[in-house]
């Protein structure tokens, strides 16, 4: 398996400056992990919204009718988006299996298409959408397994990094201008660099990093560190860079650093010099920089985590605000109305609640900081 985890993890990497491939690459990802179909995607779990960036396996029949349709009736997109980045996530993990095969969703939309469980990991997230690559389990793999979430696990950081260096350029077919603004719109560092730390472009994120020269800065220019042995083992990795992925794998190699104020930032530098890498420009490093801090959260969020709610008790109180009663609840979201009075049940035992009414005050109360969460 050595062999052929290292032949996609450099082809994941080849697909970020070769779009084409990602259909390609995509497909393979999820033939490694033991499915029948996979997709790079993103949704939200507030506004029932989605697209897909790239896919391989599902028709297009099904997937229009899922963003048409069925993404307001899956049950696990409110679970998926409060996951972990990277935390590969399957049905079961979400809800009883048996409770997901009652469901309008499963019926109507999974089980025609002969699937029968589907394991996906975030890669990125907002405040109100999260992007995700997902792998769909058919009749034939059988329900997600250990060996799928071990698999998962060992292929979804390359995947997450790869697709944030797509957004970044598109150094095939990109105007330079149009590439500057990308970088630019972004909030982490980013700086590409050639195998002398030389600077070949930076965006405005990375030049207030090095304006500020509290932990990094622009010399001569090339990307220096004010720690000394930092700076040694960062020059290092950008020669080694040029000697392509064998000398410091595809990868890449992720370290901490601490400013001179004592701010903790943590810099990743990704090797652009394999494959189809090889000829595309003269950058041999794509180096990015993040400043630790604390985790923002979402409103939605932030009621879960102080009422310890699961996923699908979430789900059921947010669509309590929007859609209205148990019967309307029901409807939207596919299942019956005992599932829903079961889950209402244990709302007002968690939050303290004894109306529905009181629910809507209480996500009034997160979503405002005009409203009091005691009222």
């Amino acid at each position: 398996m050595a062999k052929q985890l290292s032949e996609l993890i450099s082809e994941i990497y080849d697909a970020a400056l070769s779009p084409s491939l990602w259909e390609h690459v995509v497909g393979k990802a999820g033939r490694f992990v033991g499915g029948s179909a996979a997709s790079i995607f993103s949704k939200s779990p507030t506004s029932g919204e989605g697209s897909v960036y790239c896919e391989s396996g599902i028709g297009p029949h099904y997937r229009q009718l899922y963003f048409d349709k069925y993404i307001k009736f899956d049950p696990t997109t409110t679970g998926h988006y409060f996951a972990d980045v990277g935390q590969p996530i399957a049905v079961a993990d979400l809800m009883a299996y048996d409770e997901f095969l009652d469901m309008r969703f499963y019926k109507e939309w999974v089980q025609p298409q002969g699937l029968v469980d589907f394991v996906s990991a975030v890669l990125d997230k907002s405040m109100t959408t999260a992007a995700f690559f997902g792998v769909f389990r058919h009749e034939r793999d059988g329900v997600v397994d250990d060996d799928a979430r071990r698999r998962m696990r060992l292929i979804v950081p390359h995947i997450r990094r790869a697709v944030l260096v797509g957004r970044l350029f598109d150094l095939k077919s990109a105007e330079a201008a149009t590439f500057a603004d990308t970088l630019d719109g972004l909030s982490t560092g980013i700086c590409l660099v050639d195998s002398l730390g030389r600077i070949v472009h930076a965006n405005l994120a990375c030049h207030v990093i090095l304006d500020d020269g509290n932990a990094l800065f622009a010399a001569e220019g090339r990307l220096v560190a004010r720690d000394a042995k930092f700076d040694c083992t960062l020059q290092q990795l950008f020669a080694a860079a040029g000697g392509g992925d064998a000398a410091i794998g595809t990868q890449g190699i992720a370290l901490p650093l601490t400013g001179q104020d004592g701010a903790r930032y943590v810099v990743h530098t990704l090797p652009l010099t394999s494959g189809a890498r090889r000829t595309k420009g003269i950058a041999a490093t794509a180096v990015f920089i993040r400043r630790v801090a604390l985790e923002t959260v979402s409103p939605p969020e932030v009621i879960a985590r102080t009422y310890k709610l699961t996923p699908t008790e979430l789900r059921v109180l947010l669509a309590i605000v929007e859609v209205g009663g148990v019967p309307e609840v029901a409807a939207a979201l596919g299942v019956g109305e005992t599932t829903i009075k079961t889950h209402l049940r244990r709302l007002f035992g968690k939050t303290g609640a004894d109306r529905q009414a009181d629910l809507v005050k209480i996500v009034a109360g997160f979503a405002s900081p005009l409203i009091s969460q005691g009222m």
